[in-house]
């Protein structure tokens, strides 16, 4: 599978890339951001997935979370995807910022007409982290998962339903029960269908209820500010109950003043990056 470099920018050492590819899954051309620390250069190095939220690129992160210092010092490769398949020419996909393009919530759709390119989960959990080990000095078995907003939601399903793939996980300001709220039940309505018994499969709260693997320390920021935490779209209380009843290890961290916004995420990704690389370290 070909790769072809969109942009390289010296950073911290090491280098910001983009790359475009085709992707098999989603059936179109699709961006994916990496930072290669310096570390890269001489060794493998392990491999920090983020992925974004609602109307987000892969540009969001790498210019605005500041995470780059620290996965050079921690020698982390970190790979952040688009959300959602682009220019598929499907009918209302550019309808509503929250549903098709930049809103692809990491499932694989089964409802037409979504269901041929709307494969965000097996695009993030498969495609790409192939591509990723093929094309770049990665080790293969030390990988992570990070994310924010409908990505934190991504990032826990993808950690939850592949015991033991994922070293570590965490979460800024997750959609952590969506079956339970506005954005998750539009999302799962119109990918997934109505029979709601087929939502449980991506919904963090339920997976994390019948989890059986092994043990998964999760850290989880949540601005109190955030407006969606008050307009019960994250629901971070679900979550932690189911945890709490299985003995899941969840850092819950409430950070008074700190909205939704990337000003939050960047303001803790050091705290992030280095609770992955505890779990990364060889």
């Amino acid at each position: 599978m070909a790769l072809t470099q969109v942009s390289s920018n010296k950073c911290a050492g090491g280098f910001q890339k983009v790359f475009e590819h085709d992707s098999t899954e989603l059936k179109c051309k699709m961006k994916f951001a990496v930072y290669l620390p310096p570390k890269a250069e001489s060794d493998k190095c392990p491999v920090m997935y983020w992925l974004s939220g609602l109307t987000c690129t892969e540009q969001n992160f790498i210019t605005k979370a500041g995470s780059q210092q620290a996965a050079a010092e921690h020698g982390i490769i970190i790979v952040a995807p688009d959300t959602s398949p682009r220019g598929c020419s499907i009918e209302g996909e550019d309808d509503s910022w929250d549903f098709g393009t930049g809103a692809g919530f990491y499932v694989d759709a089964t409802q037409e007409p979504w269901k041929t390119n709307y494969r965000m989960y097996s695009y993030v959990t498969e495609e790409l982290p192939k591509l990723i080990n093929s094309n770049f000095p990665t080790d293969p078995d030390r990988m992570s998962v990070c994310g924010h907003s409908m990505g934190g939601h991504g990032a826990l399903i993808c950690a939850l339903k592949n015991p033991g793939k994922y070293k570590a996980v965490s979460a800024f300001s997750p959609i952590c029960n969506p079956m339970q709220c506005p954005w998750g039940q539009k999302a799962f309505s119109g990918y997934l269908g109505s029979d709601k018994s087929t939502w449980e499969a991506y919904d963090a709260t339920v997976l994390a209820a019948s989890y059986s693997g092994p043990q998964l320390d999760v850290l989880i920021d949540q601005g109190r500010d955030d407006q969606f935490l008050s307009a019960s779209q994250l629901l971070p209380d679900n979550l932690i109950a189911a945890c709490s009843e299985k003995k899941i290890p969840v850092v819950f961290r409430l950070q008074p003043g700190y909205d939704h916004s990337y000003f939050f995420i960047y303001s803790f990704m050091n705290d992030h990056i280095k609770h992955h690389a505890k779990y990364l370290s060889a």
